[in-house]
């Protein structure tokens, strides 16, 4: 029996495929081309991090925008995993891509819908060939738990990520989910300064004339589900670009501290430091099992899913930022240097901390899950 029909409560399978590995190589060769890091300091400074023609060669040539859609809708008819092993990349790379927002959250979201229908058919197809970019116009601290946010919203909705590069906004009001152009009458999109200049959000604002004008996708019961199971796929896979964002954290540490010489020998031979870098990578390990956990639960559509999912959020947004933390610290001066991508990473990280449910938030999800009782709590 293969892992897309495994039996409930099998062993979720934590390895890589001869195929990911293919697919994570034709992903860093691309990155590592297009997307080096001073580049993308560049343009993080200007206001504009997303490199467009970088996206249509990641979503388009390689395929990854499709990843998750059906060959029969136009897309690759992969699964979970395979998008996990693009968000380690991206994660590695601090890369600008919509891939989470759009390629995972958005797409998941219309996936849970009835993708027969033509309208939301034609709208994965288009996700899938890379020509349109989705965004679920909800804040990016939103967990799979959490309010979810509408049109009528006061003030508009705030902290929506990849809002400035999205062609289509899926918008939940009273009566159901919405397709809405970002480019239609009515709609705005009101960029911030957010800490992590490498995924800029905005406060999106769709007058009742603009909703009036576009797609009405679902009602409201089918939309609220299908909303909460593309914040599930999403916090889920987090976890695989927190894991990418450590381990190259702990990579480019490893190799400053063989570089970098005190008292005629290389600092990284100081037994103190062997044991934080150690310490680390023990952590990065137990991160790794998490991430893939949940990435495989996805995969199978276990029933466990939301558990591997509390699981891997309640761990990697914690170790991603201990990595980036000891990132800047060990690399000593040049490290606290704008010129250094070290900042790059620690900010990403922290901002990955409190995407799609804080680390707190999944502990107390996790604790309900298993019915955990609270420090001081009796036991039921």
């Amino acid at each position: 029996m293969d892992a897309e029909t495994g039996p409930a409560g099998a062993a979720p399978d934590l390895l890589y495929s001869e195929e990911e590995d293919d697919l994570r190589a034709a992903v860093r060769s691309l990155l590592t081309g297009r997307a080096d890091l001073p580049a993308a300091l560049g343009r993080a400074e200007s206001g504009a991090p997303h490199d467009t023609a970088l996206w249509t060669s990641l979503a388009a040539g390689i395929g990854a925008a499709g990843l998750l859609v059906p060959e029969d809708l136009g897309g690759q008819g992969a699964s979970h995993r395979e998008a996990a092993v693009v968000l380690e990349e991206l994660g590695r790379a601090v890369t600008p891509a919509p891939f989470l927002t759009s390629s995972v959250i958005a797409t998941q979201t219309l996936l849970a819908l009835k993708p027969e229908s033509a309208a939301v058919g034609e709208l994965l197809g288009a996700l899938a060939a890379g020509r349109t970019v989705a965004v679920l116009a909800v804040p990016l601290s939103t967990g799979p738990d959490g309010p979810l946010p509408t049109a009528t919203t006061s003030g508009g909705i705030r902290a929506v990520a990849d809002a400035t590069v999205a062609d289509v906004l899926l918008v939940l009001a009273d009566d159901g989910l919405y397709a809405v152009g970002t480019s239609a009458p009515g709609v705005t999109v009101r960029p911030g300064t957010p800490l992590d200049l490498t995924r800029p959000l905005s406060t999106v604002t769709v007058d009742p004339a603009a909703l009036a004008a576009g797609t009405r996708l679902t009602d409201a019961g089918a939309a609220e589900a299908a909303v909460r199971r593309g914040l599930l796929a999403g916090a889920g896979l987090l976890a695989s670009e927190q894991l990418g964002l450590a381990e190259w954290c702990l990579e480019a540490t490893v190799r400053h501290t063989r570089e970098r010489h005190q008292f005629n020998r290389p600092i990284g031979s100081f037994q103190a430091l062997k044991h934080r870098m150690a310490h680390l990578w023990l952590e990065i390990v137990s991160a790794r099992a998490a991430a893939r956990g949940a990435a495989d639960a996805l995969a199978t559509d276990s029933p466990d899913a939301p558990l591997a999912v509390a699981v891997a959020q309640a761990y990697c947004g914690r170790v991603a930022v201990h990595a980036a933390e000891e990132c800047v610290q060990l690399h000593g001066g040049i490290g606290i240097t704008w010129e250094h991508p070290a900042h790059l990473y620690l900010k990403r990280a922290k901002s990955d901390e409190i995407a799609l449910g804080s680390t707190g938030s999944h502990r107390e999800r996790l604790a309900t899950l298993t019915a955990l009782p609270a420090p001081g709590a009796p036991a039921p």
